[in-house]
């Protein structure tokens, strides 16, 4: 516990003490945001505020779990490492794309196909190193089965082993699109994905914790629903380490945010959030934990969907906040509700998931 405590207190006085530093230094560079021309007409002020924040909140993370290790005086495990490396790979991604739109001096980065090419290069390796390095009991950091709250039935190996690894890759790469795509449109408003992002990732961290005390490799005290979780201890340090990281960096993205996390933030947590439901084998409690992204990011396929069927639009703009900006609503009206339903979602996740232990 221990551990936990200080990975995330040291990645939030990295991030609050660092975030300040690295504005100034991207102040100095003149690398600031680029506004739509067709967004609200209310960010227009927000020209030229410090982006690429997101450097701080990977390197914050970093540095909080390196610090968990050496007061645990041991290395980080594979499960670690892996949504570690999840979540700079895709970060890089996004640096690439924020620093694209600051040299070209325009709202748009990286085109579609070199940022899905980007996140399938790190999406397929990930997906291929999570199921090597079995440990000791013969436990891969991750598994072929489809996951709820625990490893169930469904396995993707059904057809052979060759064609489960192909299927599992597959299936990881899609929650690595769909992760880092959620929380890319979050990023939207002043402090919403990085509140959203400190509640969905305390939530893991909970998770963690219990999968710990509930552990199969704990032979001793294991009960009959126990978790086949390689490292459920270093996932919640990890977990612990992006919370305290996003807390950090909220006190200088909240309203009037003094930097954005841009893309390289908001990719590297998308990132980190896909890792960390792989990893601990919970796939598809995810979509629950993380209840606003995904309401937020359906926004826009109802949006696109509809618009292309039918020539209307069921929101006045998306994603959904804007429609709540373009309706009147105040900005910090907005983010304050929108924290309060990703709370209420991942709370609902929360006691699905203690309730089927319990259950059972």
């Amino acid at each position: 516990m221990i551990a936990i405590l200080v990975s995330a207190a040291v990645a939030l006085l990295v991030a609050l003490l660092g975030t300040p530093v690295f504005i100034k230094f991207l102040i100095h560079k003149n690398y600031g945001q680029f506004v739509r021309e067709d967004g609200p007409t209310g960010h227009f002020i927000k020209r030229g505020t410090p982006q690429m924040g997101g450097v701080v909140i990977i390197a914050a993370t970093v540095l909080g779990v390196a610090a968990s290790m050496l007061v645990s005086q041991r290395l980080p495990s594979v499960s670690a490492l892996l949504a570690l490396y999840l979540m700079a790979g895709l970060g890089l991604i996004g640096f690439l794309d924020d620093f694209t739109k600051i040299r070209k001096q325009r709202s748009l980065g990286l085109t579609p196909r070199a940022k899905l090419i980007g996140q399938g290069v790190v999406g397929v390796s990930f997906a291929v190193l999570a199921l090597q390095f079995p440990n000791e009991n013969s436990r891969t950091p991750a598994s072929t089965k489809i996951s709820f709250l625990r490893d169930t039935e469904i396995d993707l190996a059904f057809a052979g082993a060759t064609v489960g690894v192909i299927l599992f890759v597959i299936w990881a790469n899609l929650l690595v699109s769909a992760w880092s795509n959620a929380v890319n449109v979050t990023d939207g408003l002043d402090g919403l994905a990085t509140g959203v992002s400190i509640i969905t990732f305390g939530a893991y961290v909970l998770v963690g914790i219990w999968q710990l005390n509930q552990s199969c490799q704990l032979v001793a005290t294991a009960g009959p629903r126990c978790y086949e979780v390689r490292d459920p201890q270093d996932l919640a340090i990890v977990a612990a380490a992006v919370t305290g990281a996003c807390v950090g960096f909220l006190w200088w993205n909240a309203n009037p945010a003094k930097i954005f996390m841009g893309d390289t933030g908001s990719l590297a947590l998308g990132g980190a959030l896909a890792g960390l439901s792989i990893l601990s084998r919970t796939e598809l409690l995810a979509v629950m934990l993380g209840g606003l992204f995904v309401v937020i990011v359906s926004s826009v396929v109802i949006q696109v969907a509809y618009f292309k069927m039918t020539g209307k639009r069921v929101f006045k703009m998306a994603p959904l906040q804007h429609h709540f900006e373009m309706s009147g609503w105040g900005e910090v009206t907005i983010v304050i509700r929108f924290w309060l339903i990703a709370g209420l979602l991942a709370g609902l996740g929360m006691g699905i998931f203690y309730a089927e232990w319990v259950a059972s």
